[in-house]
């Protein structure tokens, strides 16, 4: 199983589902790529993949300055995972392939 290519995926966060579009490179064990959202888009840092899981982090500037943190699982087609907003806590993520 592969993080490769574009993935759209749903956040479910304080303020309500967020929608972003995700494309991954998996290099190794390396993960790079960019996160595209209403806020914006920036690049994927700190990207570690282990067979079917990966983390990595992305610093947002709008609304607010904050770095997210990602756990991610993939299982075919589909992505789950946690993301963690700083003193907004953890949030589950789910999508797909585009």
């Amino acid at each position: 199983m592969s993080f490769n290519g574009n993935w759209k995926i749903v956040i479910n966060s304080p303020m309500g589902e967020q929608q972003s579009s995700l494309a991954l490179l998996e290099s190794g064990n390396k993960l790079t790529g960019t996160q595209s959202s209403t806020f914006g888009t920036g690049d994927i840092q700190n990207g570690a993949v282990d067979g079917n899981q990966a983390t990595w982090t992305i610093e947002m500037t709008s609304p607010l300055a904050i770095t997210l943190e990602f756990t991610a699982h993939v299982d075919g087609d589909e992505i789950t995972g946690v993301v963690l907003a700083g003193a907004f806590g953890e949030s589950r993520f789910q999508g797909s392939r585009a």
